[in-house]
């Protein structure tokens, strides 16, 4: 027969267990998350991003949102993007290499708004971790800040998130929010754009932030010469399309990323036209000849995927060449003629043909 006495101290013994776990204490540490480790990111996140602040920017690093007057203005359009580096952080993971891929991410929003003739104000950034290194998210900023600082673009503001069990050991996500500002008057449309205009190529330096995810499939081991490649800074084309735009000399740009020639120029033509590119009108980089030999790339895919060393197209009149050839050779900036505008046959038509 069971006793009662011995059954309620068996339960009262154990209710003593449960209340003597439950008062142990737990920290957020305990869960993943280390303040104080965040602290000392933040800290040096504000070194960084006070040398890109200018007297248009009215809070301080660490406000809860960022204030900036846009005094000067007559009739301001604000232009804003978003975007990310992709798969080339899985190259800074592999070698330890954080510096370059938040000027990458600060210079590629910047070109998407640059091709709508906006000039970059402020910038903001997000940097998601599973266990937060702050030297790891300083390096990043450290890059962040330089590319606002190249392009006079204030770093006001951002997120760092740790977010333990979101993210592989060692690996982090990035992503940049960039607003600008134009005139009205002075947006660059494209509807100007007319069959005979010419399309001007300027260079990339290498993959810019587009076709990783091939490109680490072809070239499972990276040495350090090829991730000096890989890790080539996506250019800011801002200074030649700003010089050609107050010459009132350009009618369209298009930025060259996810898509290539085929996907990106179609973008910023009107309705009727289409255009013409040369292939070998501008010399192959040994980075995508590499890349096309290793895959057998299928041309169609191959440019869609990467940029093929073209990293910008600035759409000019005919008749104006001569112009645009001399402040761009006054800026020191490569540049290749490379097509031409010409009238749309059919809307079934493919609206870049090359030749």
């Amino acid at each position: 027969m069971v006793n009662i006495d011995q059954n309620r101290q068996a339960s009262a013994q154990g209710c003593r267990t449960v209340f003597l776990k439950m008062k142990r204490q737990t920290t957020y540490r305990d869960a993943g998350v280390n303040i104080d480790e965040a602290e000392r990111a933040v800290s040096q996140i504000k070194r960084f991003a006070t040398k890109t602040l200018n007297p248009n920017v009215l809070t301080s690093i660490g406000s809860f949102g960022a204030g900036f007057s846009l005094k000067g203005w007559r009739d301001p359009v604000l232009v804003s993007s978003a975007d990310g580096v992709g798969t080339k952080l899985k190259i800074a993971f592999a070698t330890g290499r954080h510096d370059t891929v938040g000027e990458d991410l600060v210079n590629h929003c910047v070109n998407d708004i640059a091709v709508q003739g906006a000039t970059p104000l402020f910038f903001l950034d997000y940097f998601a971790v599973g266990k937060l290194d702050a030297q790891v998210c300083a390096s990043v900023v450290s890059g962040i800040a330089r590319g606002c600082k190249q392009n006079g673009c204030a770093l006001i503001g951002g997120e760092t998130a740790e977010m333990p069990g979101m993210y592989a050991e060692g690996e982090y996500d990035l992503a940049g929010f960039i607003v600008g500002c134009v005139e009205r008057k002075g947006m660059l449309t494209g509807e100007s754009i007319v069959p005979g205009d010419l399309l001007i190529g300027l260079p990339s330096q290498g993959l810019h932030t587009n076709g990783y995810s091939l490109a680490r499939k072809l070239l499972p081991k990276i040495s350090e010469d090829l991730a000096d490649e890989l890790l080539k800074v996506h250019r800011s084309y801002l200074t030649p399309i700003r010089a050609l735009h107050d010459a009132k000399l350009l009618k369209g740009a298009a930025h060259i990323t996810g898509g290539g020639l085929t996907d990106n120029v179609p973008r910023v033509l009107p309705t009727g036209c289409a255009v013409e590119i040369e292939p070998n009108s501008w010399p192959k980089q040994p980075i995508f000849e590499l890349l096309q030999r290793l895959g057998n790339i299928p041309e169609d895919d191959f440019r869609r995927t990467f940029n093929l060393g073209i990293g910008m197209v600035l759409i000019v009149a005919a008749n104006k060449f001569g112009f645009v050839s001399q402040i761009l050779t006054k800026l020191r900036e490569p540049f290749h003629q490379i097509g031409r505008v010409i009238p749309a046959k059919s809307k079934r038509e493919p609206k870049v043909n090359y030749l």
